[in-house]
């Protein structure tokens, strides 16, 4: 039998009983838009989260562009973001006309390297493209803000980002689609920022049954203007519009699962970081074989576990043959993306990203993986690494 890459029927098996309930009440009253359920997750998300806002939208990509249209980002500003990511962080910056400034990840933990940052808004500042890689042929452009990206579940080093965000006049937006529970000195992510943001994909820590996602801020005008963009616009009532804005809302039937799900996130969390150390136990000794280090004060939510090695081409074959799936994230890095040629990168410019994407492979992740399970995958790894 096939190993399930990330198995959500062990976990739809466990809460069934909850969630069709949950369902049942909806289909019952009827609200499929704004439904109570709606409000009833977000109070739940927000005291989870430790903010004073958290507002469902309809997908984690609509909840970064919530977050930059609240900001007012615009043609002329320049975002800074990691290439080792998902298009959605830089493609939610192009829709609105603003520039995405690639910054390089750090080689340990993937994350946006804050030095990376530092040289690169020093060099936007100069006009100089010769202290950091710059987009071309795009002119003068304004640092408006950072999104950092939380890789396969680690927080970015937010400190140091943070204070590099002061000096220079810049928001800071959490793209916290990949940790979402996860932990910075403390707090959840999701909490880091001016404004952060988390994905409801399937396959994501928290996850619904279709697209989903949240935003959450601290800043009580900055949440009041993210549900009226939400809702088109949005005044004092459906027929009265302040703003042009965009139909971002989270079906009521989306937030009806979810909240079941996030009554056990927590003790799910706790099995990922299990599932974790017991993958790091037996893959550490391996030769040429590099985890993803996770700081002091920092706990990753594991979206994925992942891991680098010169043979990882190999390694995927033998995987697959055994009936064990793989994946790669990711194969690409924005900066060479198609999409994204007219920025004038080279492949050079983000040597780490680029190193990354040759060697980086995931394993199986997810809260339900037996020990058994994780020896046996752990093998067939080592073997094929030798």
């Amino acid at each position: 039998m096939r190993i399930p890459f990330i198995d959500l029927k062990q976990q739809f098996h466990r809460l069934e009983p909850e969630i069709r309930r949950r369902m049942d009440a909806v289909l019952a009253h009827g609200q499929f838009i704004l439904g109570p359920e709606v409000d009833e997750l977000e109070r739940e998300l927000a005291a989870f989260t430790g903010v004073r806002h958290a507002i469902g939208c309809s997908s984690g990509t609509d909840a970064l562009l919530l977050a930059l249209m609240a900001h007012g980002v615009g043609p002329g500003d320049a975002i800074f973001l990691p290439p080792f990511t998902f298009v959605a962080t830089a493609e939610v910056v192009a829709l609105l006309g603003a520039t995405p400034v690639f910054v390089d990840v750090d080689p340990e933990t993937f994350n946006i390297d804050p030095e990376a940052l530092r040289l690169a808004l020093r060099a936007l500042d100069m006009g100089d493209p010769g202290k950091y890689p710059l987009p071309a042929g795009v002119g003068r452009l304004t640092p408006r803000g950072v999104i950092p990206v939380d890789i396969f579940g680690l927080s970015a080093d937010y400190a140091a980002i943070q204070s590099l965000a002061d000096k220079h006049g810049l928001f800071v937006l959490q793209d916290a689609a990949q940790s979402f529970g996860g932990l910075y000195h403390g707090k959840r992510c999701g909490a880091m920022g001016h404004v952060g943001a988390t994905s409801f994909f399937p396959a994501k820590p928290l996850g619904c049954y279709g697209d989903g996602g949240a935003v959450f801020t601290d800043d009580d005008e900055l949440a009041a203007l993210m549900r009226s963009l939400l809702f088109h616009g949005k005044g004092g009532h459906k027929y009265d519009n302040d703003r042009i804005g965009i139909n971002g809302r989270l079906d009521t039937l989306q937030a009806a699962i979810l909240l079941p799900k996030l009554a056990i996130f927590t003790e799910e969390l706790d099995a990922r970081q299990r599932v974790a150390e017991r993958y790091t136990e037996l893959l550490a000794p391996v030769p040429g074989l590099t985890l993803q280090a996770i700081p002091q004060g920092c706990r990753s939510a594991w979206a994925q576990f992942s891991f680098l090695h010169e043979r990882r081409d190999a390694i995927q074959q033998a995987l697959h043959a055994a009936g064990i799936p793989t994946a790669v994230y990711y194969p690409k890095p924005l900066h060479m993306q198609k999409a994204f040629a007219n920025l004038g990168y080279r492949p050079e410019d983000m040597p780490v990203s680029l190193d990354l994407s040759r060697r980086i492979m995931s394993l199986p992740m997810h809260p339900y993986l037996d020990d058994a399970l994780i020896a046996e995958i752990s093998a067939a790894v080592a073997g094929a690494a030798s």
